[in-house]
């Protein structure tokens, strides 16, 4: 059948009218308007490409659980959208067809492959008829319309010239960015700013995938405040509704919005039970907000805790709140005790400008168990002792300074009044480096007071009061590219004011004169290793360290002092001992020798190896309450050997070997691997102190096909001969949502094994709930970086 004739308007024919110019074109001879014979696809069945149809570039960042992606058919360059911004009825309205009627001054109608576009504004389809008496336009679908990372079809629409607003009809969109589609049985664009979904659903999932969806009667989208409200609403899971909210409010872009966060759920046997948590997030202020959870705990009752964070032009504040008004499994446990259990958690970080910061960390709980029975939020590890610490800190190139007042609170009933650490009211610390000529200057200084109570403590453990050290170097550094020395003279100073001291006089001081001389030669290679280019260094090192420091020093308190833990990096000091209540004496030479293989390649280092001794020329006498003295002539060979095949996998080990005995005095090896994408994460570790402590771990995420993945992490201890924690787990992946269920059990401070069950669900777009992938990222190395890779986040 022929097409009907119409009258056809000239070409970029222009008609003024109190609507704006008209620009509309014609073209004869082209073909007539056709219907659909079947329905016409979404917007998400537009853009949507199987992975083979990828671009390679696509394809290789598309997740394996992914079976494809969004690809938009047209770049929207230049091109607005439904929602873009823009005063669109100040622009012109342009109109073409393949088949045009135009009636002065009354109506345009418009006929096949219909585009109308007006400022940023910009829709086709089949037929569309504008008034000018009214300053409408009618459009009949299917039509589409684009924008830069938007995509909206429906079957019918109608807009207004004068306001720009939109009204679509069974409409279907697309957001590019979230990857985000969704349907509306109508959909209303109010202005540039509001939108209106009647009847409307939203999900990350591909097209024809609804294995979960949010659902609504009514939703309303807000790009001013950045914010969307809904109404009736209800979480689908294959298409079955499984929750229900009257009203809910979300953010649309990064702008912060209060309310309800995932709910939070899981089991664990110090918790008698299970536990379910509902987090809520006040957005107060733009520098400040809070989130409450509120939650449940099966056998002990209800527990909340609250975290406000307050951002200056200073820094932030971060402030951490628990507690619980009656624990009922905790008084069971504690006859006597009060059931009311808290703890505070608290952070503040300031920089002022000119090299001058400030810092503070304060934590308290109400009892040494609450750590391991409630902490599921607050910043608190597991740990002996909690520290309060705040002070300012001034750094420059050549100068350091640190004052700050440091106190803690003991929670182990294990650690005794005389074992436990000093407050430090306060720690002033100064360094300071400066250029004689050739000579180079430095200055480490220190003044404490140190207090704790000792009550019912004897001898030197009542002793309070001040310590000052001082420690002048003069040193004549020398370097060139085949190697260094540097020889230099150093006096340490300590003087002391002591109460309650029972050895006499608590006024005294110290003086030890050091001397040190470091030097080291470099030798390098070319050559190549499996077709790859290498260079190789040979580093050897000597390093002379003497002290005359009095034999007998154990009539001074221990403050803050240990015996370091010998290791390679510990060759290269003169002093044995950390802290300033003992200075060694010494008169010893350390030889070492490292080799490094650098690829030339990357320049990345695929191999260290080192090994050093120290010999001693002179007994040390020099102890801390018996321990760090010794009459041998050599120390144990420390090693270290760091191997990196490739940029995936890690061999790392350090230990000591007794020549003398022939036996190991400790170890310390781990082996991490992960593939490029982290599906893949391994590793196999070994710890060993020789008449202390020896374990084995192994850990693992690896996947049985393509969307499941199994979780596991086994520690042993041979000393103790049992299981002193572990964790075995399973991961389901697609690309709208993933899930992870986890059963761990830990040792607590009572040596106890307690095991709880953690699950995470998260819903792509959405977020999730559940605290599993936190603790999975503590115990397996490589697991937040796949978790960051996932869910896109940097």
């Amino acid at each position: 059948m022929p097409c009907p004739e119409r009258p056809l308007q000239t070409p970029k024919n222009r008609w003024q009218s109190r609507y704006g110019r008209l620009l509309l074109a014609g073209t004869l001879g082209l073909g007539c308007a056709t219907g659909y014979a079947e329905t016409p696809p979404s917007a998400a069945e537009i853009d949507w490409r199987p992975r083979a149809e990828l671009p390679e570039k696509a394809r290789l960042a598309l997740p394996v659980f992914c079976d494809g992606g969004y690809l938009p058919s047209g770049d929207g360059e230049g091109v607005g959208s439904a929602f873009a911004g823009g005063v669109d009825a100040e622009q012109p309205l342009e109109a073409s067809g393949l088949n045009a009627r135009y009636e002065i001054d009354q109506e345009l109608f418009l006929q096949g492959d219909v585009r109308i576009r007006q400022g940023q504004f910009q829709v086709t389809g089949s037929e569309a008829r504008y008034s000018q008496a009214e300053g409408t336009v009618s459009v009949q679908g299917p039509l589409v319309s684009r924008g830069t990372g938007f995509l909206l079809t429906g079957d019918s629409a109608n807009y207004s010239v004068e306001t720009g607003r939109l009204d679509v009809n069974t409409a279907t969109f697309l957001l590019h960015g979230p990857e985000m589609r969704g349907r509306a049985g109508s959909l209303a664009r109010l202005s540039e700013q509001q939108v209106v979904i009647e009847d409307g659903l939203l999900t990350t999932c591909g097209p024809g995938q609804n294995d979960w969806a949010i659902v609504a009667s009514e939703i309303k989208l807000d790009r001013a405040e950045g914010f969307g409200t809904a109404r009736h609403v209800r979480l689908e899971v294959l298409d079955m509704p499984v929750f229900y909210w009257p009203w809910a409010s979300f953010p649309i872009d990064d702008r912060r919005k209060s309310g309800f966060l995932y709910p939070q759920f899981g089991s664990s046997s110090a918790g008698s039970g299970g536990f379910l948590a509902v987090p809520y997030y006040l957005n107060l202020a733009p520098h400040y907000d809070a989130t409450l959870t509120p939650q449940y705990i099966h056998g002990r009752g209800l527990f909340n805790e609250a975290e406000g964070r307050y951002l200056s032009s200073l820094g932030q504040t971060v402030l951490q709140l628990g507690y619980i008004g009656n624990d009922s499994a905790y008084e069971e446990e504690n006859p006597g005790e009060s059931g009311e259990r808290w703890a505070l958690d608290a952070t503040t970080r300031a920089n002022f400008g000119s090299g001058w910061s400030g810092y503070g960390d304060f934590s308290a709980v109400s009892d040494d168990d609450y750590l391991s029975d409630l902490n599921r939020s607050l910043a608190i590890n597991q740990a002996t002792h909690l520290q309060r610490k705040g002070g300012f800190t001034y750094r420059s190139a050549q100068q350091y300074f640190d004052a700050y007042l440091n106190d803690y609170q003991t929670i182990s009933e294990r650690i005794t009044n005389q074992n436990k650490p000093y407050a430090q009211l306060p720690n002033v610390i100064y360094a300071g480096q400066a250029e004689a000529g050739v000579f180079e200057t430095n200055l480490d200084s220190q003044y404490t007071v140190f207090y704790r109570e000792n009550e019912g403590l004897t001898g030197l453990d009542r002793a309070n009061g001040q310590r000052f050290r001082a420690r002048p170097e003069l040193a004549l550094p020398m370097r060139a590219l085949w190697g260094f020395s540097r020889p230099s003279f150093s006096v340490d100073y300590t003087r002391y004011e002591l109460e309650d001291y029972d050895l006499g006089d608590g006024s005294f001081d110290r003086t030890v004169p050091v001397a040190e001389w470091d030097n080291g030669l470099y030798f390098d290679r070319q050559g190549r290793v499996f077709d790859v280019p290498y260079n190789q260094t040979l580093e050897p090192r000597l390093y002379y360290a003497w002290a005359d420091a009095e034999a007998d020093q154990n009539d001074i308190p221990d403050f803050d002092t240990a015996l370091q833990t010998f290791r390679f990096d510990q060759l290269f000091r003169p002093d044995r001992f950390t802290g300033g209540d003992r200075v060694g004496d010494t008169n010893q030479l350390t030889v070492a020798l490292t080799s490094r293989f650098n690829d030339l390649l990357t320049g990345a280092e695929r191999a260290r190896f080192s090994l050093g001794q120290v010999h001693y020329f002179e007994d040390r006498e020099v102890t801390l309450f018996g321990e760090g003295g010794g009459t041998r002539s050599r120390s144990p060979l420390a090693g270290e050997v760091v191997l990196n095949p490739l940029e995936t996998l890690e061999i790392r080990s350090s230990g000591l070997w007794d020549p003398d005995t022939g036996k190991t005095e400790e170890g310390r090896s781990q082996l991490t691997f992960h593939s490029s994408d982290y599906r893949y994460l391994a590793s196999l570790g070994h710890t060993y102190s020789r008449d202390e402590l020896e374990q084995s771990d192994i850990a693992a995420v690896f996947p049985v096909s393509d969307r499941v993945s199994l979780i596991g992490r086994w520690v042993y201890d041979s000393d103790l001969d049992r299981t002193v924690g572990s964790l075995a787990g399973l991961e389901y992946n697609n690309c709208c949502w993933s899930v992870q269920v986890v059963h761990q059990n830990y040792l607590t401070d009572d040596r106890e094994l307690e095991s709880r069950i953690l699950f995470q669900v998260q819903l792509k777009g959405l977020g999730g709930s559940g605290g599993a992938s936190s603790r999975i990222s503590e115990a397996i190395y490589g697991f937040d970086e796949r978790e960051s890779r996932r869910y896109g986040t940097p």
